[in-house]
């Protein structure tokens, strides 16, 4: 079991029951799942680095993405209906706990000029979205594939009705939230 889990079922519940006076245990916030999104508009037609981008992103992960397709065709940016425009990966249960812990102890802590995450980047449903320039400050992505460096979307969401909640629960989880 996650060392996330273990932290989240002894600590984090009591916390949250007691911070905002919830009697039912499954009224307490918890985290649902984690997407993670990387666009891939630019280099669509180069085969070769979208299957990098695949790997190194299966490999983050730890699941294969799934092809986003366009909605809507746009002449000025040579976009046609149907064409490959990002890719996907949803996670659940213990992939998205080992992600969330990575990203936390590993990767916000790697990347440049990082300071806090800051209080816009939650809605007002408690859900984050991080955006992040370089997936190269997890240590899955190797040197070699490091010419295709992209840039990719995380969104964390949480049970929670509202952005206090869901805050709270990120911050006792372990996310550099900035204070207010």
């Amino acid at each position: 079991m996650s060392r996330l889990i273990q932290n989240y079922r002894k600590s984090i519940i009591p916390a949250l029951q007691k911070e905002f006076s919830i009697k039912n245990i499954m009224a307490v916030p918890k985290v649902e799942k984690v997407v993670v999104n990387v666009g891939i508009g630019k280099i669509t037609k180069d085969d070769k680095a979208v299957e990098k981008i695949v790997a190194d992103l299966a490999k983050l992960t730890g699941q294969k993405p799934v092809f986003r397709k366009a909605k809507k065709s746009i002449s000025s940016f040579k976009l046609r209906e149907g064409m490959n425009v990002g890719l996907s990966v949803t996670l659940r249960g213990k992939r998205m706990y080992d992600f969330i812990d990575r990203l936390i102890s590993i990767a916000l802590p790697r990347s440049k000029d990082f300071r806090g995450i800051d209080t816009k980047n939650f809605d007002k449903n408690g859900n984050l979205n991080l955006g992040m320039k370089e997936s190269s400050v997890f240590p899955e992505v190797t040197y070699e594939t490091l010419k295709d460096i992209f840039s990719l979307e995380v969104t964390v969401v949480t049970t929670s009705m509202d952005k206090e909640k869901g805050m709270a629960l990120l911050r006792l989880m372990g996310f550099p939230i900035k204070k207010m």
